[in-house]
């Protein structure tokens, strides 16, 4: 269970692009040189991005990329299901079933309870972060850390 290079950058690209506000436009060069990233890199996670509905393209000598939406409307769950997928998905055990033609665990299978489990608090905190919170607020500082992240009732 990993966070994947292109969920990363893909998030932090699409932050660069929410950095300028709500109707910023940022090509790929841009956002490239911002994070460090080549442009052929970008191109790509910006064409999955695009794909995904997060972003939009405009052509031309003013275009660029923008949000599709309002930070504050797009949730990290969603940019991470756009750029990879989840951690743990019920198909997992289908595609690794072992030597057996039949996985011998799967009537009670402690380790799937375990990774669905998982699964379902990593949807939880993902869901309720948007985009917007992972941004500092002007004059705030530096970004919380993610135990201020919005409360999702998990003790």
């Amino acid at each position: 269970m990993k966070i994947t290079a292109q969920e990363e950058y893909g998030v932090r690209c699409l932050l660069q692009i929410g950095r300028g506000g709500p109707e910023a436009s940022l090509t790929i060069p841009e956002i490239a040189r911002a994070e460090g990233l080549s442009n052929p890199y970008v191109a790509k996670l910006m064409r999955v991005l695009r794909r995904g509905g997060l972003v939009k393209s405009e052509r031309g000598q003013a275009g660029g990329y923008r949000l599709a939406r309002p930070l504050n409307h797009i949730t990290v769950a969603e940019a991470l299901a756009v750029l990879g997928g989840r951690l743990y998905a019920p198909e997992f055990c289908q595609q690794h079933p072992g030597s057996e033609a039949v996985c011998a665990h799967s009537t009670d299978c402690s380790i799937r309870f375990l990774w669905r489990s998982v699964q379902q608090v990593v949807d939880q905190v993902l869901s309720k972060a948007t985009l917007e919170d992972l941004l500092p607020k002007p004059g705030a500082g530096p970004v919380p850390p993610p135990t201020q992240l919005p409360s999702i009732g998990i003790n």
